[in-house]
């Protein structure tokens, strides 16, 4: 089925990652690049790549962007497989996308991810399952938070083989993005009541929850105590992300305060 699949990648200021995920995408005729205008390396490695077409298309939101690539890169195959730029492929992956036969009522397929910390492959993680692979003429994204969803019409399947996620980026860049993120989390969970939430954005409601919480979890449930230092590493970042997100949606607290004084 390989060759049925396009590879699309959002990249911005990706010199960091972009190598690893391309050359595991070998086995691709075309891989299509929407890039939101990257300022370091990324253009001139892509360039590296025989089989990667490149587009650059300013960026609007995460789901606007996969919506560009999807239809106004003139991808032609039926399927697609939508990758972050950290996003990694084993030969397990590959070979599983190799020796699929979908039924004609399949719309995707959706995938668990191993997580990773500078190279290391932690035992587990809070990183969700999400659909990666899907027919190109049944899917399209809508935003949710700070990231995208994808709504397929059809049947949805689960893939055996996980994909790495392997972030290698800077810790500065790790803490800018954790507070763009967070701030259109707030925004989406100051809309929601508490029955139109599940249980984890209930416990970032109640503000100081959700912090220790996710240390705890990444650590002993996780088993983040038995990878060392990396694994104490991602249960930090899972903490700080999380109390980041307390922070703003105590500021809105107080903005709304001071909007109605009682």
């Amino acid at each position: 089925m390989l060759d049925q699949i396009t590879p699309l990648i959002l990249t911005l200021d990706e010199e960091d990652n972009i190598e690893r995920v391309l050359a595991r995408l070998d086995w691709a005729r075309e891989i299509v690049v929407v890039d939101s205008g990257s300022s370091d390396a990324t253009r001139s490695l892509l360039t590296r790549f025989a089989n990667v077409r490149c587009i650059e298309h300013e960026f609007e939101s995460h789901a606007a962007q996969w919506n560009y690539g999807l239809t106004e890169t003139g991808i032609r195959t039926d399927w697609v497989l939508a990758l972050d730029a950290d996003y990694v492929l084993t030969g397990a992956f590959v070979e599983e996308l190799r020796t699929l036969s979908p039924a004609a009522d399949i719309a995707g397929y959706r995938a668990g991810f191993r997580y990773c910390v500078l190279g290391k492959v932690l035992r587990g993680t809070l990183y969700p399952p999400a659909i990666v692979l899907y027919r190109r003429t049944t899917g399209r994204y809508v935003q949710d938070g700070h990231t995208q969803r994808l709504q397929a019409n059809g049947r949805i399947e689960g893939l055996q083989a996980r994909i790495l996620h392997d972030d290698r980026k800077p810790l500065a860049r790790w803490l800018a993005a954790q507070v763009r993120y967070a701030r259109l989390e707030a925004d989406l969970l100051c809309t929601r009541s508490w029955r139109e939430v599940g249980w984890p954005d209930r416990l970032r409601k109640l503000l100081v929850v959700m912090p220790p919480v996710a240390f705890i979890y990444c650590m002993v449930v996780a088993g983040g105590i038995l990878d060392g230092r990396p694994g104490l590493y991602y249960a930090l970042q899972r903490a700080v992300a999380e109390a980041v997100l307390s922070l703003l949606l105590v500021e809105r607290k107080f903005a709304a305060a001071r909007k109605n004084p009682p």
